[in-house]
């Protein structure tokens, strides 16, 4: 295939990293017009996947239509709150209708849509296909070559058995679902209770509450996820508990992360200072608040997680008022 990957973080770059390890011809377009002269100069990306060598061939520019020439696909690996955007210029220099795969994991602040309806509403039929990518893919191992899963969800099934054809290979294993709600939601959602879980280890507690955190932060997402027209089937795949576990138990994890920070006492400004890149998870609690409202759905986690980033509350009393809610059943949905 021809690539082209849209957006030089750690993930964009990454992926590039693969695509061109197994023989496809790759180009990557980076936000920041001083990038691709540091990696030509260095030979990686210094600034958000130092120590992985890109392999020789990916062709780095900060021209949007010098990337898109040519590209048979075109994998759009931006921060979520950024996508319209850019959506919008792909569609001014774009040649032709392309066939895209939206990377992000995040719901759009404002009109709470999902990554899908946001290329939906700026290609049209303009995008001669469409799919999402997501799963527990961490961008310093998939660079490294260790071996690991993703899925492709798309309504579209002949698009993305093709992906999952051409891109498959010993490092990197892809499934397909047309569960595009479900892969979309799960995959946005984690992110919040990766903040969570960080916040359960910057506060000093040990494995226990992690463990219980993780299974109602499963439980909350299903319920939101069931209420907008999710299969249940997808929150115990891969871009559900999958990337949920991977999430929540990594430092890898820029989520996760800010919760460590927040759980020590550090307010999300001091949290968040000096991060190069994105923790989604910040906008999308609002927004994940926002749809649940909407749909009449409960999600007292994140909730607390909302309280504790942009209310000030001290995480301690967000403990303490989630175990003393009212006793319920616990399979109830």
């Amino acid at each position: 295939m021809n690539i082209a990957v849209i957006g030089a973080g750690s993930w964009g770059t990454a992926l590039a990293h693969y695509f061109r390890r197994t023989d496809h011809a790759v180009s990557l377009w980076a936000f920041e017009a001083e990038l691709p002269g540091l990696i030509s100069r260095t030979g990686e990306n210094p600034w958000f996947l130092p120590g992985f060598p890109l392999p020789p061939g990916i062709r780095c520019t900060a021209r949007l239509a010098e990337a898109l020439e040519g590209a048979e696909v075109v994998f759009l690996v931006v921060p979520a709150q950024h996508l319209r955007s850019v959506l919008r210029e792909l569609a001014v220099v774009s040649a032709g209708p392309p066939a895209v795969v939206s990377c992000a994991k995040g719901v759009e602040r404002g009109t709470l849509h999902r990554m899908s309806e946001v290329i939906a509403e700026e290609l049209g039929g303009r995008a001669a296909a469409h799919a999402c990518l997501s799963g527990p893919t961490f961008a310093r191992e998939v660079a490294a070559g260790m071996p690991t899963a993703a899925v492709f969800a798309s309504d579209d099934e002949p698009f993305a058995r093709r992906l999952q054809q051409a891109l498959s290979g010993p490092e990197f294993r892809f499934y397909r679902t047309a569960d595009l709600v479900g892969v979309e939601m799960a995959g946005a959602l984690k992110n919040i209770y990766a903040i969570a879980s960080g916040m359960v280890r910057g506060l000093g507690y040990g494995a226990n509450p992690w463990a219980a955190l993780l299974t109602r932060g499963v439980h909350e997402m299903t319920r939101l996820c069931l209420a907008m027209g999710g299969q249940r089937e997808t929150l115990s795949g891969l871009a559900g508990l999958g990337d949920l576990i991977l999430t929540c138990s990594s430092d890898l994890s820029r989520n996760y992360q800010v919760g460590v920070r927040v759980g020590e006492g550090k307010t999300l400004a001091q949290a968040t200072e000096g991060m190069r890149m994105v923790a989604e998870g910040v906008p999308t609690t609002e927004a994940a608040l926002a749809l649940a409202r909407r749909h009449g759905v409960d999600l007292p986690i994140a909730e607390g997680v909302a309280r504790i980033l942009f209310e000030g509350l001290a995480p301690r009393k967000v403990v303490e008022a989630l175990m003393t809610r009212s006793l319920k059943e616990e399979a109830r949905l």
